[in-house]
């Protein structure tokens, strides 16, 4: 069946090029059609109280799509003629602010005192502006963008949907050049390791089809997250990269074989489709391994990263030989010496040492792993974002002038009796941190009837049988206090309202950190377990799999614990995705130097000379697969302003380079100590009747 295939591939490149373009067309509307997501929150589990609040603010009370909009030195008139201008945004729910209770002309020092210190400051006074659609919809953030326009330098819009129309912007502004600094730096690279410099320009093509394809075929997911768009493309070019340098090098041995150029290229499928399906299982295995995660996001960039691998290695078995076969002539017309450093003298020095770089190998565990677990970490997601972003500015604004440091809401029965409401506020206004408690048993009294309250006020506390409670804490987003805070203030709901649910982005983000922790532990036992079994059926043996998790885990402990020797920190979302993505990535670098060390072996060779053999012969590979992943992520983590995406990025440019000399000049020196227990414990090691499977990293020495 594949021989069939293969032969019709290679016999009209140009149709096969037609239909790839047609198929690129189609992926282009699918990627247009894909809606980015760009509120984290909304991948928390929809079975936590947090994320049931939510909805219930969305829906009926349509306060999760609320910004507050605060306005400085400017007189009351503007202020009312502003609001009234806002409600006429379509998108916009309601405006509210003074004017729309008591009229413009009262005094403020007449409204009840929750309201008056929640809508006026030293400064200035703030309008809560609602929208009529979810606060990350497209028609709110076009809502947002009208606002803007009516505000002057004296007005800055605040709140979470305001956020994610700020990060949305950058994203969008940022990502072209992403790509485009990503494609450049691999250029670079491969046009350095590669013998044609057209060559480069052939993968490039053939990896920004799947690419493409893999953008496109998201749409049967209907979204993906911001972070996924931001670091898939880069992340897909790094990691695929390899399977097209496998195809060629192939192609090249065969047309040694073949009169015809298109017959070498057919056999060259055929050898390639089994070793690059089983080696690109090592890297799937990693992504799907995200997919555990109770934070939806992880499955997000899991599914779409899995599917891009898979994309790719397809592309190339079915793509790139068109495109090779048609710049066949110009690729040799274009040569040029290759420039990749000679290890071999180093590779001697390793192994005549071999017993001390096990040893530095065994104690450099100590240091990283104390580095790894004591790293530090936030959860603040606005932390991640410039703080010159208007957003932010409104945002640490209405912290400053009006106490608001994070505001938590309570939904719960609105049938609960007067007196047990006023007792449970007051016991929550006592809890320390909190500032402000506003809730309709607050405004209501036997002094402020609830004729004297608007009814847009009053609707916005009763919906459909449920009431809302805001509570504004001095307590910031993700800090301990908040923390403690919001536990103490849900055991006192729990006890008049055994439903009653807290959410906002404090208790979104406390759920948050308790979820991390456990998805972290997770998905790193399920990677490492994945790795390891398919390791252990690829050599046959108990001990390869040990040794060659060992290596990559301990570049990827190096690689956590930099943050915390040198001081600094890192999302929260970063680790869980680096321990991932950098085992199954990089772990192809060990499984072709243990490989090829095999090879050497079966052909009768003592290990010293085996292990020589297989360095020297595997170093230039394992070198541009390593410099590729490192330019493809290295411009994401210098351009982007977004931290989490820069750190991701960032970390996973240093993860390759360390994994890299981890394989370079440790793994040869394990292997060469550990020679004798891998006899032991693998089937059929040394004589030649079994073969473990050929990473797509392979590409012949002789390039």
């Amino acid at each position: 069946m594949l021989e069939k295939i293969s032969h019709k591939l290679t016999r009209k490149p140009k149709l096969v090029l037609a239909v790839a373009a047609a198929a690129l067309v189609l992926c282009l509307f699918g990627s247009a059609a894909t809606r980015i997501n760009y509120d984290i929150l909304t991948y928390l589990p929809s079975d936590l109280d947090s994320s049931k609040g939510e909805q219930l603010l969305e829906d009926p009370f349509q306060m999760a799509a609320t910004t507050m909009l605060i306005v400085e030195d400017m007189p009351p008139e503007y202020v009312n003629g502003l609001r009234e201008r806002i409600e006429k945004v379509p998108g916009v729910n309601n405006a509210m602010w003074l004017s729309s209770m008591a009229g413009i002309q009262i005094p403020k020092e007449f409204l009840p005192e929750p309201l008056r210190d929640m809508f006026f400051s030293e400064r200035g006074t703030m309008l809560v502006v609602q929208y009529s659609a979810p606060g990350a919809s497209e028609q709110t953030m076009e809502a947002i963008r009208q606002v803007r326009k009516l505000c002057n330098e004296h007005c800055f819009l605040a709140g979470f949907s305001v956020v994610i129309k700020d990060t949305k912007d950058l994203v969008d502004k940022e990502l072209p050049q992403y790509v485009a600094l990503a494609v450049l730096l691999s250029f670079l690279v491969m046009a350095a390791s590669l013998e044609s410099w057209l060559l480069p320009i052939a993968f490039l093509l053939s990896i920004g089809a799947a690419i493409l394809y893999n953008f496109g075929t998201n749409i049967f997911l209907g979204e993906i997250s911001y972070i996924t768009k931001a670091i898939a493309a880069v992340l897909q070019l790094g990691v695929t990269m390899d399977y097209s340098i496998f195809l060629y090098h192939r192609y090249e041995e065969e047309r040694k074989r073949y009169a015809d150029n298109r017959d070498a290229m057919a056999v060259a499928i055929q050898a390639a489709f089994t070793s690059l399906f089983s080696s690109s299982l090592t890297t799937v295995a990693g992504f799907i391994a995200l997919c555990f995660m109770r934070l939806l996001l992880g499955r997000d960039i899991g599914i779409v990263m899995a599917k891009g691998v898979i994309l790719g290695v397809a592309t190339v078995i079915l793509v790139l030989p068109a495109i090779l076969l048609v710049l066949d002539g110009p690729i040799r017309r274009h040569t040029h010496r290759v420039l990749l450093p000679d290890l071999s003298k180093v590779n001697q020095f390793v192994i005549r040492h071999s017993k001390i770089f096990v040893a530095l190998f065994l104690l450099a565990f100590i240091p990283a792993i104390y580095g790894q677990r004591h790293a530090g970490v936030y959860y603040k997601l606005d932390e991640a974002l410039p703080q010159d972003m208007p957003s932010i500015v409104a945002t640490n604004k209405l912290k400053d002038d009006f106490g608001m440091a994070s505001s938590h809401f309570i939904v719960m029965r609105d049938d609960i009796p007067h007196y047990q409401m006023v007792e449970m506020l007051g016991q929550m206004e006592a809890v320390d941190g909190v500032e402000a408690v506003i809730a309709y048993d607050k405004l209501v009294s036997n002094t402020i009837p609830a004729f004297f309250l608007p009814e847009e006020l009053l609707k916005i506390c009763r919906q459909e049988g449920k009431q809302i409670v805001m509570i504004n804490s001095a307590y910031e987003t993700a800090s301990d206090a908040a923390g403690a805070q919001i536990e103490t203030l849900n055991g006192i709901l729990k006890a008049y309202d055994p439903d009653g649910m807290m959410t906002g982005e404090a208790v979104l983000t406390k759920d948050l950190i308790d979820i991390a922790d456990r998805d972290f532990a997770v998905t790193s036992y399920i990677s490492i377990a994945a790795i390891f079994l398919i390791i252990a059926i690829t050599f046959r043996s108990l001990s390869v799999p040990i040794l060659l998790v060992a290596a990559i885990e301990l570049a990827i402990f190096i690689n956590q614990s930099v943050s915390y020797f040198s001081g600094g920190v890192v999302p929260f979302v970063a680790p869980t995705i680096i321990g991932c993505v950098q085992l199954g990535a990089t772990v192809d670098y060990a499984i072709l130097m243990t490989t090829r060390f095999r090879e050497e072996l079966q052909k009768g060779l003592d290990r010293k000379t085996a292990i020589l053999n297989a360095a020297s012969s595997a170093d230039s590979s394992i070198i541009t697969s390593a410099m590729v992943l490192f330019c493809a992520t290295l411009g994401v983590g210098l351009i982007s302003k977004i931290e989490i995406i820069s750190s991701i990025c960032m970390m996973l440019a240093r993860g390759s380079l360390i994994s890299a000399v981890c394989i370079l000049f440790l793994l040869p020196a394990i292997l060469a100590v550990c020679e004798p227990l891998i006899d032991k414990t693998s089937l059929r090691w040394r004589d030649g009747s079994s073969k473990a499977l050929p990473p797509a990293l392979e590409t012949s020495s002789e390039a």
